[in-house]
């Protein structure tokens, strides 16, 4: 290599490459980690296979012999998950013009980060917060985890560096899994119904990322405005019926062995009206076909249908759909123009169109259902609350370390002269 070759790549380093302090620290820390907690996790990863190998060769129950089947239908569905949040969750993201990069970057890392974290937190605290086994309903839980993270950085997409979205990741993990515990396993909100996760995984999310848009204004003034192209579209929309394909295994992941096929005919109906409605409600509205309409708010049915997935039926199912599609049509065309205003912010993906409102209709629809009209509510108000609150420190926080240069661009963190982009 020449020198004037030599000389012409440290040029084209970008500048945010020089600040290798925060990127060394990080790396220590995910070091000790492992260092100090990753003896602790073997053994209780090692309890737990060794109870799996026990039941496997224990074919003596019709029971045994079905356990050891449903746990490997069980990671079946824990790929169809995976595939949602790299390849799903991942393009879905890639609308935004000159960000393709970024976006699928960021959502490798923040998996990366979040299902080990989630692992990690887990094994030493369970139902009530005693060291517990993993299995592979850890492996999903912490999935649920990963999703939810996803969510929330859709909100800032665009205005954070890539640090800063490893830095949310740490900090959303623990707040997740405390607000998890308290709904779901702390036993204050009996009668609780979210067997999707339509308030803990999809609300909490959605108004983590509101709270930190909402904290980190003043380092978001003045800059560009958000760009899509043709290109970017389609592939958002790649991303889009990539979740839609693999929705039922995410709500029917967990679910009672007996009620697995109920709950993704369920799913599959209210996806289907969410994208009927998505379409009648864009033309309605707009006009015209908006694609962020068809890419975002098709998708409302899935998000909507989690807290009732495996107790209603076909034709409620679809009727729950169509009403969260045409819901989060109104939230893309209607109010998020009036919640930016409020928050003072911008809600890149519209996390409270898709997730938000759509997660919190799910949840007051288990109110029929449980007939638990106040745990119902106060479970989704505490849920709100503390996804807010967190995600306002998170923003605050995260504020300290910079700001990008250039937003909704790829050319701080990545080379991208020599592909045009």
């Amino acid at each position: 290599m020449t020198q004037l070759t030599t000389k012409k790549i440290v040029e084209n380093i970008p500048k945010g490459s020089e600040k290798k302090g925060l990127l060394i620290f990080l790396l220590l820390i995910f070091m000790c980690a492992a260092l100090i907690l990753i003896p602790s996790i073997n053994h209780n990863v090692s309890v737990g296979i060794s109870a799996i190998n026990s039941q496997s060769f224990k074919v003596s129950t019709n029971a045994t012999q079905y356990g050891t089947i449903f746990d490997t239908l069980k990671y079946e569905r824990s790929i169809h998950i995976l595939a949602m949040l790299l390849v799903g969750f991942g393009f879905l993201m890639t609308f935004v013009r000159n960000h393709g990069y970024t976006s699928l970057t960021a959502t490798f890392l923040v998996v990366s980060i979040a299902i080990p974290m989630y692992v990690v937190i887990k094994s030493f605290g369970g139902e009530s917060f005693v060291k517990s086994t993993i299995s592979i309903d850890t492996l999903i839980y912490a999935e649920f985890a990963a999703a939810s993270l996803l969510i929330a950085i859709g909100a800032p997409l665009g205005r954070l560096k890539m640090d800063q979205y490893i830095i949310m990741g740490l900090l959303f993990i623990p707040a997740y899994i405390f607000n998890e515990w308290l709904l779901l396993d702390s036993g204050m909100f009996k009668g609780f119904l979210d067997t999707g996760g339509s308030i803990v995984i999809h609300a909490f999310g959605a108004y983590f990322g509101l709270g930190v848009v909402a904290s980190t204004l003043s380092k978001f003034k003045n800059n560009p405005v958000c760009e899509n192209t043709p290109n970017s579209n389609q592939f958002s929309l790649l991303g889009s019926m990539i979740l839609w394909i693999f929705w039922p295994s995410f709500t029917s992941a967990i679910v009672a062995p007996e009620r697995v096929v109920l709950t993704a005919i369920n799913t599959i109906f209210a996806l289907c009206g969410a994208t009927l409605a998505t379409y009648i409600f864009t033309k309605l509205i707009r006009g015209k076909i908006e694609i962020e309409d068809i890419a975002n708010a098709a998708l409302a049915g899935g998000v909507a249908i989690g807290s009732t997935c495996d107790m209603t039926t076909p034709g409620y199912a679809m009727l729950i759909g169509i009403a969260a599609g045409a819901l989060s049509v109104i939230g893309y065309s209607i109010i998020a123009p009036k919640l930016e205003k409020v928050i003072r912010g911008t809600d890149t993906c519209g996390i409270n169109n898709l997730h938000g409102m759509p997660g919190i209709l799910g949840g007051l629809v288990a109110v029929f259902i449980t007939g638990n009209v106040g745990v119902q509510l106060l479970a989704i108000f505490i849920n709100v609350v503390i996804a807010f609150v967190c995600g306002r420190i998170t923003g605050l926080f995260i504020s300290l370390l910079g700001k990008k240069q250039e937003t909704y661009n790829d050319k701080d963190e990545f080379f991208v002269e020599k592909l045009g982009a």
